[in-house]
């Protein structure tokens, strides 16, 4: 088993990988297996990136994700903005059949609400706000609210 300071460092060197991320911008602490992401990010998809390179560090048992999003002057967008560009994102996104996900947005964070049938429709439909200006989050239920629907049956 690592220790602290090798699991922090490891999850550090990982962030440090990232392309996008500036690890200057993202501080990690670790205690027992559990990571905590701290800092200020300009974007929801650095945020992401951030705990997606802590979750895939061997030893990582659990993240604790305290890391805000400050848009500048260029990414503030009020809600309706947010709701407009959502579904203009999937428009060009073949993968993701629009006319079965709801979309509200409430002081920039997206919730979806749908039936798919695929696993894959619902991964598309978020990876697609993850690069969306303005956007704060999905909350954990957003998440749990994109259904999938069992194909039906053909008659022979």
């Amino acid at each position: 088993m690592k220790t602290n300071q090798e699991l922090q460092k490891d999850v550090q060197d990982a962030i440090r990988w990232e392309p996008l991320l500036n690890a200057a911008e993202i501080g990690v602490t670790a205690k027992d297996g559990v990571i905590t992401l701290t800092g200020t990010v300009d974007t929801y998809y650095k945020k992401v990136e951030a705990e997606t390179a802590a979750k895939n560090v061997a030893g990582v048992k659990a993240v604790a994700e305290e890391i805000v999003i400050k848009y500048g002057d260029y990414g503030k967008k009020n809600d309706t903005e947010i709701a407009n560009e959502v579904l203009n994102a999937w428009k060009w996104n073949w993968e993701v059949p629009e006319e079965k996900i709801k979309v509200k947005v409430e002081n920039g964070w997206v919730t979806l609400e749908g039936e798919l049938q695929w696993n894959y429709q619902r991964e598309a439909a978020k990876k697609a706000i993850n690069n969306l200006s303005g956007v704060l989050g999905l909350p954990t239920t957003s998440r749990s609210n994109l259904k999938r629907t069992m194909p039906s049956k053909r008659k022979q």
